[in-house]
């Protein structure tokens, strides 16, 4: 893998991955921008109730919203109209959040573009270029983890209308916590308490109890295995877990990495044929990562995938027991929804 470094016009840093160790990506920003936005736009604030960290950055108010395919600012840029990637063509490319909701002492926020083709999806990626997206996610979990006063790296991709975006270009996002996030906090607290208690590692007997059970198991390669949790949260969830129990991207071994372009491509192609959709299948793809400092030994790096939609023709709110009270009411059994699963797998 080769990585190019540059900057934008408003000082913003991009990088560029390439199988190609010849690849040339050397094309300046000739967009007249000012200044990129200032840290202070952003605000961590603590609910004095729950201890909860909320960011308050109300600059993203301004964020692009929906533009035309032709006027995409995440495909590459053409003679004419310049894009927040400068270069004509690229496989995968990285770069600082034109409108972050964190930024200089509250942390930062990355765009990862998996594809220039404004019109596929991952699901439709080859492994070789999956495998190069997954590199660009352990290169930036490496880097922004070793920055003073990040607590937490967190690489997602939202897709589709339903879940909010607004950029329908193939892409993702990497946000470096200046905190640890609530979730992750609950899980590790579980985990400590776990080890106190037992002596054993929670998500290893996690891992080793869905294996051995078998019927929520979506598919299962020689390095992972990806399973529907018991108390899942959403109608289709999958977890992707390593067999070999590693605390964040960086730490995977070889064989997992090799073969995970394959299990994950997989994994996403079922979910588009759950439904009979005119469209891609919605989905929040989310991977879990040790946060620096305290639970990082007894953390395990896994992979989150879920849908808000149950139905061809009905979406999951989150209503008043979820959003108010964060009391889940899954509509569908996890068991159920693993046989799903495994019944649109790939012939």
């Amino acid at each position: 893998m080769k990585r190019t470094s540059s900057r934008l016009a408003d000082g913003r840093e991009i990088f560029y991955y390439d199988r190609d160790d010849g690849a040339a990506r050397a094309f300046p920003d000739t967009r007249p921008l000012g200044a990129a936005p200032s840290p202070a736009t952003s605000e961590v604030r603590r609910d004095p109730l729950l201890g909860d960290a909320v960011v308050i950055a109300a600059h993203r108010q301004a964020r692009t919203y929906h533009p035309p395919a032709d006027d995409c600012p995440l495909c590459p840029s053409t003679e004419g109209r310049a894009s927040e990637i400068p270069a004509p063509d690229y496989e995968v490319a990285v770069f600082e959040n034109r409108f972050p909701s964190l930024a200089g002492d509250t942390g930062r926020c990355e765009v990862i573009c998996f594809t220039p083709d404004h019109r596929t999806s991952f699901s439709e990626l080859d492994e070789e270029r999956a495998a190069l997206v997954l590199a660009a996610w352990t290169d930036r979990t490496a880097e922004l983890a070793a920055r003073d006063g990040v607590r937490q790296v967190y690489c997602f991709e939202n897709r589709g209308t339903e879940i909010g975006v607004t950029l329908a270009h193939p892409h993702g996002q990497i946000y470096a916590f200046p905190f640890v996030t609530a979730r992750t906090a609950r899980m590790t607290a579980t985990v400590a308490a776990h080890r106190e208690r037992t002596g054993g590692n929670l998500f290893e007997e996690v891992l080793a109890s869905e294996r051995a059970e078998g019927t929520r198991v979506v598919l299962e390669g020689e390095h992972w295995t990806a399973f529907v949790p018991y108390a899942a949260r959403w109608p289709y969830e999958v977890h992707l877990y390593p067999h070999q129990r590693v605390p964040d991207l960086p730490a995977l071994g070889d064989a997992a990495r090799a073969e995970f372009p394959r299990v994950y491509l997989e994994l996403l192609r079922r979910f588009d044929r759950l439904f009979d959709l005119p469209g891609p299948t919605p989905y929040i793809s989310a991977w879990h990562q040790a946060p620096a400092g305290d639970g990082r030994a007894d953390f395990a790096l896994h992979l989150e995938l879920f849908t808000v939609r149950r139905t061809a023709d009905k979406l999951k709110y989150l209503a008043g027991t979820e959003s108010g009270m964060e009391a889940y009411m899954n509509d569908v059994r996890p068991e159920d929804a693993a046989a799903r699963l495994r019944e649109v797998a790939s012939r």
